[in-house]
């Protein structure tokens, strides 16, 4: 079993940053892959950036291309996610995700593991 534990969320205006950081207890956190998704109100929850346990495969979104990036500290047992440039439609609740895999994917159905999620909202 793995925990995760997200933190980071908040209210920000349009172009601003947030930085969010998911924490891992339980099995070896190296040994999993990690991801990134949200969920806005009213929709289906979605993919958006995701890293291998040694940081050499990384997957972003389109539309968190260019403006997020994804890193991971494994000494800390800690992943997190950059958000830059942020737009209202950024606003969801973000998740957090381990595979039982090494390695990155994109899609929700290989992620055996979920956080309680951390809401994002972004004024315009």
């Amino acid at each position: 079993q793995v925990q995760l534990v997200e933190s980071g969320g908040g209210l920000v205006q349009a172009g601003g940053s947030l930085r969010l950081s998911c924490v891992a207890s339980g099995r070896t956190f190296s040994r999993n892959g990690m991801g990134w998704f949200r969920q806005a109100p009213g929709k289906e929850r979605e993919f958006v950036a995701a890293i291998s346990w040694t940081a050499g495969t990384i997957y972003y979104a389109d539309s968190a291309k260019g403006r997020f990036t994804i890193s991971r500290d494994n000494a800390k047992n800690t992943m997190y996610l950059q958000m830059n440039s942020l737009k209202p439609e950024d606003t969801a609740v973000y998740y957090c995700a381990a595979r039982s895999s090494p390695l990155a994917a994109m899609l929700l159905a290989e992620y055996a593991y979920w956080g309680q999620g951390t809401q994002v909202t972004v004024s315009s």
